[in-house]
This record gives C-alpha cells, sequence and structure tokens, in this order.
C-alpha cells in the first residue's frame, strides 16, 4: 500500500484484510484459492478496476484461478524478489524467507530457475513471525529470538542477501539489521509490484486522472477497530475502517456509511 501511494497517489484503494483467516501460510492451496476468488469477488463488486494480490502465498496458491475467474479485471501479483538479489550478491548464497505455500508454487520456482542460475537459494520457513506482526511485536524480544533462530543458518552459510517473501516481514527489517547488521542485504518486491501496477493500468488505459488525492478504504474481517490501530502503528497514518464478515463464503460488508478519509 505505501508503495502504491508512492507510484499512484491519485488512485482509490480498497484494501481487505483477512485477519479472520490469517496466517494463510499454513491452509491448504484449495482453502487459499477459496478466499481469494472471495475477496477479489468483494472488491469487484465495490467497484475495483484492477487488483493487487498483496500475499505471496495468495499469489503462489490463486493467481491462475484469479486471473481466469475475472478476465476482465487487471490483477498483479507477488513474487519474491528473488531476481535482484541473485544479481547483487557477492557470495553467491541468497537467503529467502516465505511460507511454505510460496516455496512450494510455480512462481517462486520459476524466477529461481529464470534469475538465479549459479546462485545457492536458501528457503526459509519461519513460522509465527506473521502472528508477531499483526500483534504488534515486530521489535520485541520474542520477534528478535524467533528470527535469530532462522537467520542463524543463513549467516553461518556466508549468505550476504535476504529476500522477505512475505508482505509482513518488511516491517521486521530494524529487528533483522539488529540481528545481522551489515551482513545481510534485505530484498522486498513492494516498489517493483508498484511500477508493475501502473504499467498494467496504463496498457488497460485505466489510470486515474492526475492532479486528484486518491482515498483508502479498510475493510477487515476480524475487526475493523484493530486494523485502524494496526495501519496507525506500522504506518503511522489513519484511515476509515469497516467490519467485513464471511457468510456462506461470501465476503459481505457490515458497514452501514461509505465515505472514505482522503490519506493526504
Amino acid at each position: 500500500m505505501r508503495a502504491l501511494w508512492a507510484e499512484l497517489p491519485a488512485e482509490d484503494i480498497l484494501y481487505v484484510a483477512d485477519s479472520a483467516n490469517c496466517p494463510y501460510g499454513p491452509r491448504s492451496r484449495v482453502e487459499i484459492q477459496r478466499l481469494s476468488l472471495a475477496i477479489a469477488d468483494f472488491l469487484v463488486r465495490r467497484g475495483a478496476k484492477a487488483i493487487v494480490v498483496a500475499c505471496n502465498t495468495a499469489s503462489a496458491a490463486a493467481l491462475e484461478q484469479l486471473r481466469a475467474a475475472f478476465p476482465a479485471t487487471p490483477i498483479v501479483g507477488m513474487v519474491p524478489a528473488v531476481k535482484p538479489a541473485a544479481a547483487w550478491t557477492r557470495t553467491g548464497i541468497v537467503g529467502v524467507l516465505a511460507t511454505p505455500m510460496t516455496f512450494d508454487g510455480a512462481l517462486y520456482h520459476d524466477v529461481v530457475r529464470d534469475y538465479a542460475e549459479g546462485v545457492q537459494v536458501q528457503s526459509v520457513v519461519c513460522p509465527g513471525l506473521v502472528e508477531l506482526v499483526e500483534g504488534g511485536q515486530a521489535d520485541s524480544e520474542a520477534t528478535q529470538a524467533l528470527l535469530a533462530q532462522c537467520l542463524a543458518p543463513l549467516l553461518a552459510r556466508n549468505a550476504d542477501a535476504l529476500v522477505l517473501g512475505c508482505t509482513h516481514y518488511p516491517f521486521l527489517q530494524n529487528a533483522i539489521a539488529s540481528l545481522a547488521g551489515d551482513r545481510l542485504r534485505v530484498f522486498e518486491p513492494s516498489d517493483a509490484v508498484a511500477r508493475q501496477t501502473r504499467r498494467v493500468l496504463e496498457r488497460a488505459d485505466l489510470l486515474a486522472q492526475p492532479g486528484r488525492d486518491g482515498t483508502t478504504m479498510l475493510f477487515s474481517t476480524r475487526s475493523a477497530s484493530e486494523l485502524h490501530s494496526v495501519a496507525q502503528r506500522l504506518l503511522g497514518l489513519s484511515f476509515v475502517a469497516h467490519d467485513a464478515c464471511w457468510h456462506e463464503g461470501m465476503l459481505l460488508t457490515t458497514a452501514t456509511g461509505t465515505a472514505a478519509e482522503s490519506r493526504l
């Protein structure tokens, strides 16, 4: 979201946090596909002209199904930033921190095959990090301890690049720096995804007219007030947030108003 604001300040954003089902990492492929399709339907019904799947796990599991189900809607997915990390590494060893589903997906294997020839790419799963970030504990002692355990094998092998393959993990960059110092350079794809979103909108002639201030509306499947607090804590900004609920496989809003608060 932060990268999209910087790249596309005139665009309105509808943001769905499926916190009721978070984290997606341990869930089955079929379940992630079902949830992703329902969320996309929710967004399209509210006028979304394009969708950014801001989750590596959902992209790995459901991107193909989303594009088939919504052929008229441009859909941008996430893939771990292995390409720039592999091009930069000096030791030839790159670590990737992501979920099992991300590692099992064709997107990940394709990017490693195409862009990491001659580079050792080490996959690391670190269960519990997403929950710690969601709980506002990105810089806590518990997070430091868990990260230290996950990063130790990479540092022991002299990895010098770390790819953050989950959209929660950029909030851990301070904790990573405190553990690894300048031994690990961190790579994450949000800026590249924002640039790709611009290209997709331009090709479809869907860019908003410049000179306006885009708005942002948040929806949470667990607690709008909690999401509002998380957004304030992680982003330093305040937004209108609404509750949404799952009902018979569909995502429905329980909000009575439609006002959206400008992010500027």
